[in-house]
C-alpha cells in the first residue's frame, strides 16, 4: 500500500481510538519486508491483481468458523421446523465458495475443483470447517474463508428465531498449499 494510503489509514485509526502500539505494529508486519499489498495500483487505487502470466498449480485452503449456542438452541436444532440447519449451513457454505468472486470485488472468478464444507456439534455451538481446491494461477484463502463465513450466517438465520443472542466468532484461515507463498498452517494454542 502506499505510505500516503498507509497514512491515512493510520490517522483514521488514531482517530479512532484503534491505532495499535508500536509493539502490535511490529508484531503484525509482513514477514517480508519486501512484501506489501497486493490489490492497490502504483497510485494507491484499489485494483485487481492480473495473474495471468502465474504458472498453475493445485491450492488449496481451509477455513473455520464457530457459532455460539445456547443449550437451549442445540436440543432444538433437530426439531427446527425449517429443516436441518447444519445441513442447510453445508449447502450453502459450498453456494457460496463458488460465488466469492461476486462478493468480494478483487477475487479472481476460480475454476474450484472441490468445496467440502463440515458442521459439527461441539460444546457450546457449533463448528464448521470448510476445505476448498482449484488448480489455478492463484490461491483459494477466500474461497474457504466465505464458506465458513456463509455456513455460520445460515446457523443464524436458522436458529434466530430462538435466540437473538447467537454469536458467530473465530473466522479464520486454518491452512493453505500451493502458490508462490508456500504452505500455512495456524499455529494452535
Amino acid at each position: 500500500m502506499p505510505r500516503a494510503t498507509e497514512a491515512k489509514y493510520q490517522n483514521q485509526a488514531e482517530a479512532s481510538g484503534q491505532a495499535k502500539t508500536s509493539s502490535q505494529a511490529r508484531s503484525s508486519r509482513p514477514r517480508d519486508a519486501k512484501a506489501r499489498l497486493s490489490h492497490y495500483d502504483k497510485g494507491g487505487q484499489a485494483s485487481m491483481v492480473d495473474v495471468s502470466a502465474k504458472s498453475h498449480s493445485h491450492r488449496t485452503a481451509t477455513a473455520s468458523a464457530f457459532v455460539e449456542l445456547s443449550a437451549a438452541v442445540l436440543a432444538a436444532l433437530p426439531a427446527n421446523p425449517k429443516g436441518n440447519p447444519l445441513e442447510v449451513a453445508r449447502i450453502a457454505g459450498i453456494q457460496a465458495a463458488k460465488r466469492t468472486a461476486e462478493l468480494i470485488p478483487m477475487c479472481h472468478p476460480l475454476a474450484l475443483t472441490r468445496v467440502d464444507v463440515q458442521t459439527k456439534i461441539e460444546a457450546g455451538g457449533v463448528g464448521i470447517t470448510a476445505t476448498v481446491a482449484t488448480t489455478g494461477p492463484t490461491g483459494v484463502e477466500m474461497e474457504a474463508l466465505t464458506a465458513a463465513a456463509v455456513a455460520a450466517l445460515t446457523v443464524y438465520d436458522m436458529t434466530k428465531a430462538l435466540d437473538k443472542s447467537i454469536v458467530i466468532r473465530s473466522v479464520q484461515l486454518e491452512t493453505k498449499t500451493g502458490g508462490k507463498s508456500g504452505n500455512y498452517a495456524r499455529k494452535k494454542g
